[in-house]
């Protein structure tokens, strides 16, 4: 199937000063296939948003049937809105993730979880730095009752191949990441003085991870649970970190003994 955007673009009237656009078309195609048990499918979506950039997502996939596993690919593509999409975008970003979607208009969320880990990477739409991997779902907030404005949260789980050597010591649990639409502010890394139980709860194949916020409007903290998987007898582990102003109230942190948390920057 063919997806067709159709916006009007370009020049201003006289006399009262509004503007009003030239038209244009961009079509993408969308497509699917089946071959030597191979299905590849190519899926194509056009967004605008608020900062007046006009977004293409492009999935690509293919499964082999009757096998465990594929292969994904997102690639995200960015114009100011009234640019020909034959010119090259502001930005292009492209990785191994099953799909993506825009947050408040100002993130961009692929999905990486392509095999038994669940992991997302984070992206900062006006520019396409990427910003952060979480591996628990975005949570988003008002920082206030009168304001809109937008804080996130996420939980990095240091793979074993980090390529930051400081995140391969023994100790180290995770990295905590609280940011706004515009860039981290804060970070926060989360030890345990048993290496072996810290290596625990950092494993992605023995470990689930949950990140909720508090039911207070603005919320005053938010709670990390790690629990084993079973046949493992689940044994939380809960770590409750305060929301201080516009900031993580890292002092009043409630903590299992022999875990910590403090401040920490890439």
């Amino acid at each position: 199937m063919k997806l067709v955007l159709a916006l009007a673009l370009g020049f201003t009237l006289a006399g009262n000063g509004q503007t009003v656009r030239k038209p244009f078309e961009a079509r993408s195609l969308s497509t699917v296939s089946l071959a030597n048990n191979a299905l590849r499918t190519t899926n194509v979506t056009f967004e605008v948003i608020r900062d007046r950039l006009l977004l293409r997502t492009t999935t690509s996939s293919m499964v082999i049937l009757d096998e465990a596993g594929s292969q994904a690919t997102t690639k995200l593509e960015a114009w100011p809105l009234g640019t020909s999409l034959a010119l090259k975008p502001l930005y292009t970003i492209q990785a191994s993730g099953t799909g993506g979607h825009t947050v408040d208009g100002a993130l961009f969320v692929i999905d990486r979880g392509l095999e038994d880990v669940e992991w997302w990477s984070v992206y900062q739409l006006r520019t396409g730095k990427h910003l952060f991997d979480t591996y628990v779902p975005l949570v988003g907030f008002s920082i206030s009752r009168e304001t809109l404005e937008r804080r996130y949260l996420g939980l990095e789980i240091p793979p074993d191949d980090a390529k930051d050597a400081r995140l391969k010591q023994p100790n180290v649990v995770g990295v905590v990441t609280y940011l706004s639409a515009d860039s981290v502010k804060r970070e926060a890394l989360l030890t345990c003085d048993d290496p072996k139980q810290a290596q625990l709860l950092r494993s992605y194949a023995d470990s689930t991870r949950t990140l909720s916020l508090t039911d207070e409007i603005p919320p005053n903290a938010f709670r990390i649970q790690i629990s084993q998987n079973a046949p493992s007898p689940a044994n939380p582990v809960a770590v409750t970190i305060g929301l201080a102003g516009d900031d993580l109230d890292l002092t009043h942190a409630v903590l299992p003994q022999g875990l910590h948390v403090a401040l920490w920057k890439r």
